[in-house]
């Protein structure tokens, strides 16, 4: 072969190579950016060609897709919309999706590898494809009851209620809520509108999985956990009945609710201290429980752990604790502990449950197209935060509270076992309402539903007086009569 045909040659290969490198690139490396980009019409004509599987919850469907007679051939359809969005979210052209429509997107779209042999059938049959089906463990019931009860008072806040046992759960709301329907629209002027003004107010949100909350009081239900399991301490050991005590190594002072004594002695014993949730007493007493043992209580229940429910949870902390002041500040709930609604309806049913920790969990069961089971959710055991004597003493300490606190919605014939908490917050927390809290289960003797209710502050912003029993423990109370069958 002659040089020039040798260059000529060489130069061909070069190309050759350099068009398949180019190829392989486009079809393998940069094929998800494609496929996702969001100027792609072909992909969105594909994805709205295919019928969306449905979301529902106890046979009533929450989420479906309808035949539409513009270009993208479906549209999705959200029933009782702002009592679901948090669980269901919203599937958008424009904005895409969020909650279970982005968590369970390869189900609902039928790409899941467990749908495979629908997929098969339905290239070799022609027949038109479709999404498989999610079946949630809400109960509509507990739900309703929980999203009427923020929203009739026009609260900010959430609500979650478990199944101890399981940890299956049953209600997961958030206030402000908003409708899906027109983020799902076709329209973009519709969807565009409708977004502005749900993030104007706060109302994409999820307040139960994607914000952490100061606990205030209900923290101390992990300082009773950590005593109780140290071996050092039982119901009726003394603490500090002091109204206001000086932190160590410091001038601040940290006060009872009100500035109040815990009780008429200088001593109140531990069952008293819960009772009436004396902040002084719980800080004297992790100060002498030491950092190393509340925070692998914390940890024993969950408290930093990452969760997906399938959504992803917010992760909660109790944050660092460079010394024993702080340490102190931790103990009632303040500084920096912050969890979320999910993570408090979590250690409740952690201690209902005899001390063992379920994972929660969102989705019940996966439907192929035809409403057959293809792959059910099981209790999913994380591990045991306490012994099981020292969950029936907290149950016993928590009934005693619950039968001390005041308030509206008390169920007669049902035991519940409880605590309040009410939490400062902001850059001038004196003079801002807290954050009020209520965690609990019930039936104490043989638990069926776990709860945490959160209203941000104090569901009035005048109110500067607001307590967990009085704002939130007749929320819990009403949520819990529903899923015991009560009815609202």
């Amino acid at each position: 072969m002659n040089t020039p045909v040798r260059r000529i040659a060489i130069a061909v290969m070069v190309m050759i190579l350099l068009l398949m490198s180019n190829l392989t690139y486009v079809q393998v490396v940069k094929a998800g950016d494609y496929r996702n980009d969001p100027r792609n019409q072909r992909v969105l004509l594909s994805e709205y060609s295919r019928k969306r599987g449905q979301i529902s919850a106890n046979g009533q469907i929450l989420a479906s897709s309808v035949e539409t007679n513009d270009r993208l051939r479906y549209q999705r359809q959200y029933s009782d919309g702002p009592v679901y969005a948090p669980v269901t979210g919203y599937y958008s052209v424009i904005y895409g999706s969020n909650g279970i429509e982005r968590a369970s997107d390869s189900v609902l779209n039928g790409s899941d590898d467990r749908l495979f042999g629908r997929r098969l059938s339905d290239l070799i049959t022609g027949r038109d494809p479709s999404g498989g089906n999610v079946v949630l463990t809400i109960d509509p019931k507990v739900q309703q009851t929980a999203y009427d009860q923020l929203q009739s008072k026009g609260y900010t806040g959430s609500v979650v209620a478990i199944r101890p046992q399981t940890g299956e759960i049953l209600a997961m709301a958030s206030t402000p809520s908003f409708d899906p329907n027109p983020l799902a629209s076709h329209n973009s002027d519709q969807q565009n509108s409708a977004w502005k003004a749900d993030n104007a107010a706060g109302q994409l949100t999820n307040r139960a999985i994607s914000e952490t909350y100061p606990p205030g009081s209900t923290f101390k239900l992990i300082d009773t956990a950590a005593a109780l399991s140290s071996g050092r301490y039982t119901p009726d050991s003394q603490l500090t009945a002091a109204p206001r005590i000086t932190l160590q190594g410091t001038n601040t002072t940290l006060e009872n609710f009100n500035g109040n004594a815990c009780g008429t002695s200088p001593t109140a014993s531990l069952r008293d201290a819960l009772q009436r949730s004396c902040n002084t007493a719980f800080a004297d007493l992790d100060a002498s429980l030491g950092e190393q043992a509340i925070r692998d209580q914390a940890n024993a229940f969950g408290i930093g752990q990452s969760l997906s429910i399938p959504m992803p949870v917010a992760p909660s902390t109790i944050g660092d604790i460079p010394d024993t002041a702080a340490l102190q500040q931790s103990a009632i709930g303040q500084r920096d502990v912050a969890l979320t609604p999910l993570q408090s309806a979590m250690i409740v049913a952690t201690i209902a449950n005899g001390g063992q920790v379920m994972a929660p969990h969102l989705v019940k069961e996966i439907q192929s197209q035809e409403l057959d089971p293809v792959a059910t959710t099981g209790p999913d055991r994380l591990g045991r935060a306490i012994d099981p004597t020292v969950a029936r003493t907290l149950t016993d300490l928590m009934v005693n509270n619950e039968n001390s606190y005041p308030g509206a919605g008390k169920i007669t014939g049902v035991q519940i076992a409880a605590k309040t908490g009410t939490a400062e917050h902001g850059n001038d927390p004196k003079n801002t309402p807290p954050h009020v809290w209520y965690v609990g289960f019930a039936p104490a003797n043989n638990p069926q539903v776990a709860v945490a209710v959160l209203v941000e502050n104090g569901g009035d912003r005048n109110n500067l007086a607001a307590t967990g029993g009085a704002v939130a423990g007749p929320i819990a109370r009403a949520v819990i009569r529903a899923a015991l069958g009560g009815g609202q």
